[in-house]
């Protein structure tokens, strides 16, 4: 038994409790967001100018209760989670917009390694240029009537400079008496013959009187590929400004053509010839006869019929890489005058080759011409 030295009726000491101080927060306090209408928002559900001035970050600021005893359950302490959750979620939902919008500036703006660009179509783009080509270029090509003895032939031209040089194919124009030029605005005007290569199948012509005349570009022919997309312009059936479009379908092939006058008009009222070549050791549209000659020709498969020679064959740049002077049609060899139309089997003289004869043409060139 032990002794107990206290006085009678005295309590026995209880243990003193320490104060409990208010815990750290577990993360840095947030700091408060100010909504579109004014209103001060703090983490935690507080506001600013309301609970007696607001406190600043509530659910901390407070001194929290001694730790309850084991199988106690405190209000306070678990309702600390749910003011935490809530000052999240309104923080949250108050910058939640700004973040899509954010993403959904990087996305357009193509900050992240994923994004996507935008492809255009193939066919859209092809349309949209054919159509900006035959705009920038219709108004440099013309329609040619070159009268002779035996009718009249229909041809297209190209000018190259703005005081009436126009470029064609020698077999439009072979034997003219007469030279009529008409305008992509339907004005007519009369053209000399300045010269003639019946080796190459080119004529220079220049029309009487004319300034401010839209020249075309000259392009490279050197620099053309298979597959490139082109456009032809010019009179088929005495079509004025017709436009079709086409690829280029090969290169270098050899196209033989007539070197005689009156054999290489096309479209004579009197059922003459139409436009006769020779190509792969066949005669097409006509005989071409004795004296001929063969060229390097760009193939492409832009539609071309008679009335097209001596139009241009352009790259989508809007320059001129050939000027086209046959065409295959079926049901035309073998001397037949008839036509059964274009079957994507046209051929065009390289610009390259008008470039490097154009001193010559200038000059006189061979086999004479009117002037």
């Amino acid at each position: 038994m032990t002794d107990d030295t206290r006085p009678y009726g005295a309590q026995e000491p209880q243990p003193q409790q320490p104060y409990a101080h208010p815990q750290p927060p577990a993360y840095p306090p947030q700091q408060p967001v100010t909504t579109a209408s004014g209103v001060t928002v703090w983490p935690g559900g507080g506001a600013g100018g309301g609970h007696g001035g607001g406190t600043p970050y509530a659910g901390f600021a407070e001194p929290q209760p001694p730790a309850p005893a084991p199988g106690h359950r405190s209000g306070h302490r678990a309702r600390k989670p749910g003011v935490l959750l809530a000052a999240v979620a309104i923080v949250a939902a108050l910058v939640g917009g700004g973040s899509a919008a954010l993403v959904g500036e990087l996305t357009n703006r193509g900050g992240g390694t994923s994004h996507s660009t935008p492809v255009q179509n193939a066919s859209s783009k092809s349309a949209g240029g054919v159509a900006a080509v035959a705009k920038a270029v219709s108004p440099s090509i013309v329609e040619i009537k070159a009268s002779t003895t035996s009718g009249q032939s229909t041809g297209s031209g190209v000018v190259i400079t703005s005081d009436g040089e126009i470029i064609t194919n020698n077999h439009v124009i072979a034997g003219a008496d007469t030279v009529q030029v008409a305008f992509s605005d339907g004005s007519k005007k009369t053209a000399k013959v300045v010269g003639t290569d019946p080796g190459k199948d080119l004529a220079l012509i220049k029309v009487q009187g004319a300034s401010g005349l839209k020249a075309a570009a000259l392009g490279s022919s050197g620099s053309v590929k298979v597959g490139d997309e082109v456009v032809a312009i010019g009179s088929p059936e005495g079509l004025t400004g017709t436009v079709t479009s086409g690829i280029v379908s090969a290169l270098d092939r050899d196209v033989t053509v007539s070197k005689e006058e009156g054999r290489g008009g096309q479209q004579r009222e009197r059922g003459g010839p139409q436009w006769p070549f020779e190509f792969g050791g066949n005669q097409y549209n006509g005989d071409t006869g004795s004296s001929r000659t063969t060229y390097k020709a760009i193939q492409t498969d832009a539609s071309l019929n008679p009335g097209n020679s001596g139009g241009a064959l352009i790259n989508m740049n809007g320059e001129i890489i050939g000027i086209n002077s046959a065409m295959y049609a079926p049901g035309s060899g073998g001397g037949s005058g008839d036509s059964a139309g274009s079957v994507g089997l046209g051929f065009a003289i390289p610009v390259d080759t008008v470039k490097a004869d154009l001193a010559k043409l200038r000059a006189g060139g061979t086999g004479g011409g009117n002037s």
